[in-house]
């Protein structure tokens, strides 16, 4: 590669303290080299950057938002610093700026705000027939939180775009209330800092810290299950800021109904506002967000290969994306060259995880099979213990193998409501725990299942 120097007066080395301006054009080939070199790292949003100017041998770049600026500081410094060495054929190194910082933020563990995935706008959302209401929803709080929908209680899969609407929800938030507070938690976390509290006598802190912010945003709301003191404190942490009108978003892998051991109080609570489902995206769907994911990585995809792709890859937007990020990374041995023959190639091995993906109908094979019970046994109102157990386990082994909801693997089994699915599960989960001889049987069952 031809060096480019930059053009900087001869004497600048000699004003080192003196502010260089930065000339547009060379800028462009810093840019080009990183797009180049680093093609997983593109967004559009680059084109935003603005380099303010180059001082004590820094180029001060300036990004518009916190969320970018936090990308670029974590992920962006090397290259770009690289690539500004190559092209001005100087040591230099390039520094990151926002100048609208938030007053407020986003909090996770300590007081150190928690950085955003800028690529999680509402812009960089694909809606379709299957999340429609939940990210209407999602920009409804955004615009007015605590007042559209509070709760706002959002489930699905995992891959499916949950995370990407609870992000994109505080990031609105903050454009329009710079010195909002919000508190983003995984359940988990939530779980081991109120055990932490307890354990150290410092529930006062613990409580001060949950009740006095603008929107609390928990994440898979289902690890609550069974947790009867956690439950206890979420109660009422829930109770003060939805008395103070502040906004509380949940998300979670099933409905508030189909969530284990959750006391009924929390359940009418989280149905109090909003219950949104996403579900997998339809095929038009999948074309549209592989579209606008190749866009945000500047990378032209055909139309066949979208087809394909969008074909092949059904579960959710994250394989989706994952599925981009091979054809880009041998487009590179290709010299950037992508075909629907390079994406059959990169994407061989996701062919035959979708073909050994486990199926309801290969589940009820296999239980047949191994009790020696007929399907439309299972199928029936029958309660003895010699279909009942193998019907148990046909639900089981479609509660952990397959994405359906407890409401659709009821429906395979005579039109059985979620309770009695939920029941099964628990059901095969102790006597497994309990009993060698049931434990052996789910084992068996279950190489049977992946080995197909």
């Amino acid at each position: 590669m031809t060096t480019t120097h930059m053009p900087f007066p001869r004497d600048a080395s000699r004003r080192a303290q003196e502010p260089v301006g930065l000339e547009a054009a060379v800028w462009q080939q810093i840019l080009h080299q990183v797009r180049a070199h680093h093609p997983a790292l593109h967004r559009t949003w680059f084109d935003q950057m603005s380099p303010r100017q180059l001082t004590n041998g820094v180029i001060q770049v300036t990004v518009p938002t916190q969320a970018q600026l936090n990308f670029c500081q974590s992920q962006c410094q090397q290259p770009f610093t690289a690539a500004a060495q190559s092209i001005t054929g100087r040591l230099v190194a390039v520094s990151f700026h926002c100048t609208t910082l938030a007053r407020g933020g986003v909090f996770n563990e300590g007081e150190q705000p928690l950085p955003l995935n800028p690529d999680y706008m509402f812009e960089n959302f694909v809606t379709g027939p299957c999340n429609r209401l939940p990210h209407a929803a999602s920009v409804a709080v955004a615009e007015q939180p605590g007042q559209a929908y509070n709760p706002l209680f959002i489930h699905g899969g995992v891959g499916l775009g949950k995370t990407h609407l609870l992000q994109a929800v505080c990031q609105k938030v903050l454009h329009r209330t710079p010195d909002a507070r919000i508190l983003y938690h995984s359940c988990d976390s939530f779980i081991n800092q109120f055990i932490l509290a307890v354990e150290n006598g410092d529930m006062h802190q613990f409580r001060h810290r949950y009740r006095h912010v603008d929107m609390l945003v928990i994440d898979d709301i289902h690890f609550l299950a069974g947790r009867d003191r956690t439950q206890e404190e979420f109660f009422h942490t829930f109770n003060t800021l939805y008395q103070q009108h502040k906004q509380i978003i949940l998300s979670a892998d099933c409905p508030p109904s189909e969530i284990p051991e959750l006391e009924e109080r929390l359940v009418s609570r989280f149905n109090w506002g909003l219950v949104a489902r996403i579900e997998k995206p339809c095929y038009e769907t999948r074309m549209a967000i592989l579209q606008k994911k190749a866009r945000m990585r500047g990378l032209a995809l055909p139309d066949d290969v979208v087809c394909y792709i969008a074909a092949k890859v059904e579960n959710n937007t994250r394989e989706l994306e994952g599925a981009i990020t091979k054809i880009q990374g041998m487009s590179l041995l290709q010299n950037g060259r992508i075909d629907l023959e390079l994406a059959k190639a990169a994407l061989g091995d996701t062919v035959t995880n979708e073909q050994k993906r486990i199926t309801i109908q290969q589940i009820l094979d296999a239980v047949t099979k191994y009790y020696n019970v007929r399907l439309s046994d299972l199928q029936s109102k029958k309660r003895h213990k010699s279909i009942a157990f193998p019907r148990q386990m046909c639900m089981f082994l479609a509660r952990r193998h397959t994405r359906y909801s407890l409401e659709e693997i009821g429906g395979y089994f005579g039109g059985r409501d979620h309770t009695t699915v939920l029941h099964a599960v628990r059901t095969i989960d102790e006597d497994t725990k309990m009993d060698k001889q049931i434990a052996e049987q789910l084992a068996q069952l279950e190489s049977q299942l992946t080995s197909q």
